[in-house]
């Protein structure tokens, strides 16, 4: 279902799998097997016990039923990615070895892009475990791309307060490094220009540069305001090697001046499109340059107050883990993601229009992270939720609560996650659609004579009477032609009555349909003006053999362009 109509159209897919721990009361996540079931499945022993082939009794058993699990649902994944799409794979460390491995094997070790380590509530070791092995306090997300090539990750920070972020350094005794001001910088020079690159080089002749606690003295002020006034001229210098501060210094040679300038517009990155100035200013001998970085480019102002913008690492260790289980005001025990985390990984690999995926949904964390994210930017990215109607143990919280299938939990948790965003700030731009759509897996719409005329028998003919199962709607029927087309499942659908029939129309003219009985060439002909892309009718559904045979003629004179199908 998911390929024929999302195939490499899918920009982030994330995977919370079972663990395989043995330990999960909801998922049976113990792919664990007996030794003598497996040997015997395996064709290491006959059916009295005697052994077959050389083999020890530990390989494969226990990971290799947790692997073929993984592995289809991986080579799924990589045919959804688009190009430049993005696969994050939650996973202890049970099995991250493991699915590292079939990771590079499907993607491609090129593709690999990062490991991230999340620091998690801190798990107990218990019984005869006890001393064996330390308490887990780590988690791991495999990060692969569908082309690396093409993939680029945005820019993503932790926030926090400037002030809280000075006093940090001074209690663990580092050096705060933005405590000088640019007082005068004049009188730029071109020194340089090639056109080709569309680069420019200058110099200034003049600058001059106080500390903070100077100019907060000259001006009358605090430095909290000089730090609120002035971030665009507080600076420090670095001589961390880069090519474009190479660039700098060999295009400079031989001038001599206190600050050094290049500009040019990047092609990836924070700025790509944009023209910037980075300054280079003069060292202490005539060839060195230091790359000046300014405090401005490094906080963010909200509300009158300055936060300190760290890009995040790989090692993720500021995300709240306790508190989970009634996260989106429903009950699931085991597995739930925080928000925040999912929340991070959409910023980091989405746009505001992208489609993402999960297929090991659980309890919605994904659905609601979306939504969320939406709500804080603006954006429209729309996601897909695959879970298996697994039922909840007896014996769980979301069992107790009245769910009796993980699928239930799902549901209910974007319904109400949905609820609540509503209800707060959204950003003047979000359409605020936290609609969704459930559709269930089932076995074809059509009789089997449908699709497979050479086993008909005397007894079977009456089924050609009707070639639809008496138990299906119209919407199901709707369904099935959208995956047959590949038509987008998320568009919007209409319901008229149309000379006494009830019509579907699929985001206006991308489909329509008619799964009416008697249906007669006055529809047909008014159908057609509206000019379609496609048209569906039922086989059985016309009048007539004659208006049947008609309907195709009528497109063809009225809306050449439609194609028309009856099923």
């Amino acid at each position: 279902m998911l390929q024929e109509t999302y195939l490499g159209k899918v920009k982030m897919i994330y995977i919370d799998p079972p663990y395989n721990t043995g330990n999960d009361f909801i998922y049976n996540d113990d792919f664990s097997e007996r030794n003598d079931l497996f040997l015997k499945r395996s064709n290491q022993v006959d059916s009295d016990g005697n052994r077959l082939v050389a083999n020890r009794d530990t390989n494969g058993r226990f990971h290799s039923d947790w692997l073929t699990m993984m592995y289809s649902r991986l080579k799924l994944a990589r045919n959804l990615l688009s190009d430049d799409g993005v696969i994050f794979i939650h996973i202890d460390d049970n099995e991250v070895d493991s699915l590292g491995k079939i990771c590079s094997e499907i993607f491609g070790e090129q593709n690999f892009i990062n490991i991230i380590t999340v620091k998690t509530k801190i798990g107990g070791v218990s019984g005869s475990s006890e001393g064996k092995s330390l308490k887990d306090a780590t988690e791991f997300i495999w990060v692969y791309s569908k082309n690396k090539e093409s993939t680029f990750l945005n820019p993503v920070y932790i926030k926090t307060k400037l002030s809280d972020r000075i006093k940090s350094y001074e209690e663990e005794g580092k050096s705060w490094k933005y405590t000088s001001i640019i007082t005068n910088l004049e009188n730029k020079v071109l020194i340089k220009e090639d056109k080709t690159k569309k680069i420019k080089f200058y110099g200034y002749e003049n600058l001059q540069t106080m500390s903070l606690s100077a100019f907060a003295r000259s001006k009358g002020i605090t430095i909290d305001e000089v730090y609120n006034q002035f971030a665009d001229r507080i600076f420090r210098t670095t001589n961390a090697q880069s090519s474009v501060r190479q660039t700098v210094i060999r295009e400079t040679s031989g001038h001599d001046f206190p600050m050094y300038s290049c500009v040019y517009t990047p092609i990836k990155g924070r700025n790509e499109g944009t023209e910037i100035e980075v300054f280079y200013k003069a060292g202490s001998t005539s060839e060195q340059r230091n790359m000046v970085m300014f405090l401005a480019d490094v906080v963010e102002k909200v509300d009158n107050t300055y936060y300190y913008m760290d890009r995040i690492t790989t090692l993720w260790d500021d995300i709240e883990y306790n508190n989970l289980t009634k996260e989106g005001d429903t009950e699931f025990s085991n597995g739930k993601k925080p928000v925040k985390l999912l929340q991070r990984l959409i910023s980091l690999s989405t746009d505001k229009s992208s489609i993402v995926l999960d297929f090991f949904a659980g309890s919605g964390s994904t659905a609601h992270s979306v939504m969320a994210i939406n709500a804080e930017d603006g954006g429209n990215r729309k996601f897909i939720m695959v879970q298996l109607p697994e039922e909840c143990d007896t014996k769980s919280a979301a069992f107790k609560a009245g769910y009796k299938t993980i699928a239930e939990i799902s549901k209910e948790r974007i319904r109400r996650a949905g609820a609540k965003i509503l209800a707060g700030e959204c950003h003047k731009d979000w359409n605020k659609d936290v609609g969704f759509r459930v559709l269930k897996v089932d076995t074809s719409n059509m009789a089997d004579v449908y699709y497979s005329p050479d086993q008909v028998t005397q007894g079977s003919l009456d089924l050609l009477v009707d070639n639809i199962k008496s138990d299906r709607t119209d919407e199901d029927l709707l369904f099935q032609v959208l995956l047959d087309w590949g038509v987008d499942l998320t568009l919007p659908i209409r319901k008229e009555t149309i000379q006494g029939k009830t019509v579907f129309f699929v985001d206006d003219d991308a489909l329509v349909a008619c799964f009416d009985l008697r249906i007669n060439e006055v529809l047909i002909k008014e159908l057609a003006i509206k000019e379609p892309l496609r048209v569906v009718f039922r086989d059985d559904g016309f009048e007539s053999d004659a208006v049947k045979i008609n309907a195709e003629q009528i497109f063809k004179q009225v809306s050449p362009h439609t194609e028309v199908k009856a099923i």
